[in-house]
């Protein structure tokens, strides 16, 4: 990572876009302690090969702060070496609460921030932390997986925004969590608009991400057809059809998308029309 100048920006003002990306960053993968009295302390503990972006957070940061490294081992990995950045000031500590990062677990009651922000970095930053970007069977895909209903929805939202892609999450019945994917050119365009040429970001997240961008389409390989906005008319039509043949013929839409709506509209996994 290359290094940057000194920051000349207000500690945590979130229209800038480092601290937008490191706070997003910390609530997903940070850890606000309290201790006897006013003492407390921040930690984010991340694979020692990335100890550089919490060297970048330590310069961001008007405060004295420390990175250590240990080895231990896990349950996921025989060896496991990481590097630890730890913040003990008071000051420091009460900014981040107010803006959102609570005491203990959040895992579940995060939110984006209520202030004005800089928002593909401060969603950059969470995916950083508890996303993915990468390749699946040669197609790639951009994910998140989150507990918190808000940063989910936050997300969705905005690669609508940017892809067109639509997401209607619920969460994973065995764990409680949404799991967020996008694959293909939605990925594409989400990776390029993210992780954009000079942002603070995870180095090899980011080499990916370019890779991603770069992406094109094998030959043979069809993009999926965009999703069928059903109005209230296209399904009194679709119902009044004599079959769905005659339906999918009238709508201009495949007789399989037909016959799935209809399903669902004479089973009530949808509302009929009035």
């Amino acid at each position: 990572m290359a290094e940057r100048e000194p920051i000349a920006h207000q500690f945590m003002d979130l229209t800038v876009p480092e601290y937008a990306y490191m706070f997003g960053f910390l609530q997903a993968d940070g850890h606000l302690a309290k201790g006897a009295g006013q003492k407390g302390r921040l930690t984010v503990e991340i694979n020692a090969r990335d100890v550089e972006l919490l060297r970048e957070f330590q310069r961001l940061t008007p405060y004295n702060t420390s990175i250590t490294e240990r080895t231990r081992s896990t349950n996921f990995a025989q060896i496991s070496h990481t590097a630890i950045w730890s913040m003990h000031s008071l000051e420091a500590r009460t900014k981040l609460n107010q803006l959102g990062l609570p005491y203990g677990r959040k895992s579940k009651t995060i939110t984006p921030p209520r202030v004005a922000f800089s928002r593909r970095d401060y969603l950059r930053g969470v995916i950083d932390a508890d996303g993915s970007v990468g390749y699946t069977q040669g197609y790639p895909f951009v994910s998140l997986t989150t507990a918190s209903t808000f940063i989910m929805a936050d997300l969705c939202s905005y690669a609508e925004e940017i892809t067109g892609a639509e997401r209607r999450l619920r969460r994973n019945q065995r764990d409680g969590i949404y799991n967020i994917m996008y694959i293909t050119e939605a990925a594409q365009n989400l990776a390029a608009h993210l992780y954009y040429p000079g942002c603070l970001s995870l180095k090899r997240k980011q080499t990916t991400a370019a890779s991603v961008a770069a992406w094109t389409r094998p030959a043979g390989s069809k993009p999926r057809p965009p999703r069928i906005e059903w109005s209230r008319e296209m399904d009194r039509i679709l119902l009044a059809a004599p079959t769905i043949a005659h339906a999918a013929a009238e709508l201009g839409y495949s007789w399989s998308a037909c016959q799935v709506r209809r399903w669902k509209l004479l089973h009530s996994a949808v509302g009929l029309p009035d």
